[in-house]
């Protein structure tokens, strides 16, 4: 047990590198990016610290190069789930009552090898696998991921020094103890840093996890494990397995050590998960921890005061990087009818002047969605508004797949507030505007609030502070994540703590010390000094 009451480094964001032509940076991501490309990279599961194969592999294929494979994943079974809950349950007697300041130290190393020796590699494998511009995985792979670990240190300790009111008579403490269990981690393709995260943040506080990565991560998962093993991280604290969802979903949930899930993903898996939790709850030893960051039918809206080159802007980033493929990405829009004419020219020539392509060509903006599957849907939604009386494709609406999943950039202008892809989450690359006009700004407001069943971010721009300022109040419950004269994307770890509420999830706002607290379980503790010796209190006495 250490001895001492010790401070951590203080944490800092991580500085975004420019990866300009010439700099070492972009020397270095490219040379990763092509080591990477011609590896053929196998990743097995880890349980226990091993690595496990099982023979039934998948391909890794880049989404902007599909033909091409890079690499293969193992699948597990039921057998290799139930390794991992076993492996995980007997690491915790350990790893739970390993001082703080050693779990501290793992997590700081981890931090400091992403941000050095390990950076080009995860950056590379991000670009590749979840086709991210150089820029795009840098904020994510490297810095946010940076982030999540130096700043969770620090909320760690910040959270321990919050104690009780103690007398001069007795001591009372609060122990923070980690869960009685096992939390289960399921990450998303679209961000490398949540998939690095949502185990790590857990694990931090004591708890040990089963780890199910996106089947279109592997190839970075398999980054973050080589992290974690170098920086310490022991045997059977984080378990990584692929399995099929459902099957590896049942185990998990049905056992009696389940203590939480953390969860990034779709609207509709969640619920899933949350009916089969209710399903099984007279099972579990404890309550478990529901953590979930889900969907999102992101706005954003322009009053008439608003200055048409930053809507526009704010339009072409908030939908567009990353082609749109995050749950924060602006999807709607509501534009004063006297602004619309001069904003659609600007959106026009930004998109005009977009390279789409290979995210190793570092010119290029925009890459290619993430698989078929996505492709398809975001076709049949554009098509769909080419043929509908009520909406009109404005601006981009090609799409291609023959190389890779590329769907242009694209602006679809509808007459109708409740148009499908006003309401629709498409995760893609497509942005719906409603014009109103300039005069019902109000009415407007109460639209963007009813219109969609998620509530995760929005935008307001304007001049006008009194507009500004009856759009926070109006808006109050349809975003977690609001923003004042800005895109709607882009929060930053200790900066803008990340959540929505409503059908986008639990808002336990990653990037705080909120959701750190879900993740432990805690104790009070009262030491009474002098212990009273008689039952009889004064008012018996005659």
């Amino acid at each position: 047990m250490g001895k001492g009451f010790f401070k951590v480094p203080v944490a800092v964001n991580e500085p975004i590198k420019t990866y300009a032509p010439g700099t070492v940076e972009r020397d270095q991501v490219l040379a990763a990016y092509k080591e990477l490309w011609n590896a053929n990279t196998e990743v097995p599961l880890y349980i226990n610290g091993k690595e496990v194969k099982t023979g039934d592999t998948a391909p890794i294929r880049p989404p902007h190069d599909h033909q091409n494979v890079v690499g293969n994943y193992h699948r597990g079974g039921k057998k290799e789930v139930q390794d991992a809950i076993s492996t995980a349950i007997e690491a915790r007697k350990k790893w739970s009552q390993l001082p703080w300041e050693q779990r501290a130290g793992i997590f700081l190393k981890a931090a400091e090898l992403v941000a050095g020796p390990y950076r080009a590699r995860i950056n590379a494998a991000t670009m590749i696998n979840q086709s991210k511009t150089i820029f795009q995985a840098e904020i994510d792979a490297a810095c946010e991921l940076v982030d999540f670990l130096r700043f969770n240190v620090q909320y760690m300790t910040e959270i321990y020094a919050e104690q009780p009111e103690s007398t001069s008579g007795a001591w009372n403490r609060l122990e923070y103890r980690p869960l009685e269990g096992f939390v289960y981690c399921i990450s998303p393709f679209n961000f490398t840093a949540i998939a690095g995260n949502l185990p790590a943040s857990a694990a931090l506080m004591g708890n040990v996890c089963v780890w199910k990565p996106s089947d279109h991560q592997m190839l970075s998962a398999q980054v973050i494990v080589e992290v974690f093993r170098e920086a310490g991280v022991p045997d059977g604290v984080i378990n990584m397995v692929n399995a099929d969802p459902v099957m590896m979903t049942d185990e998990v949930m049905s056992h009696p050590d389940f203590a939480g899930v953390h969860f990034t993903g779709s609207t509709t898996v969640f619920k899933s998960l949350w009916t089969k939790i209710g399903e099984h709850i007279n099972t579990y030893k404890t309550y478990p921890k529901i953590v979930g960051e889900t969907g999102g039918k992101d706005f954003i809206v322009a009053h008439k005061s608003a200055v048409p080159e930053q809507v526009a802007t704010a339009i072409v980033r908030g939908a567009f990087e990353f082609q749109g493929q995050k749950c924060s990405a602006a999807s709607r829009a509501y534009i004063p009818q006297s602004m619309w004419p001069e904003v659609e020219k600007l959106i026009r020539r930004d998109v005009d002047s977009f390279k789409m392509g290979s995210p190793e060509d570092m010119s290029n903006f925009i890459t290619a969605v993430i698989h078929e599957g996505s492709f398809d849907k975001l076709a049949k939604y554009i098509d769909g508004a080419k043929s509908d009386a009520n909406a009109e494709v404005v601006i981009g609406g090609n799409y291609d797949k023959s190389k890779g999943w590329f769907i242009d950039p694209t602006v679809i202008l509808t007459t109708d507030p409740k148009y499908v892809t006003m309401e629709t989450e498409l995760f893609g690359p497509v942005i719906t505007v409603y014009v109103y006009e300039d005069d019902k700004y109000e009415e407007m407001l109460h639209l963007v609030d009813t219109t969609s069943e998620y509530a995760l971010t929005g935008a307001i721009l304007g001049q006008d502070r009194y507009a500004v300022s009856q759009a926070t109040t109006a808006l109050e419950n349809c975003a977690g994540n609001f923003y004042i004269n800005d895109k709607c994307t882009g929060a930053v770890v200790g900066q803008q703590p990340f959540g929505g509420a409503r059908a986008s999830g639990t808002n336990d706002k990653a990037g705080s010390k909120l959701n750190l607290l879900r993740w432990v379980s805690p104790r009070m503790i009262k030491e009474t000094f002098v212990t009273p010796t008689d039952y009889r209190y004064p008012f018996l006495g005659e």
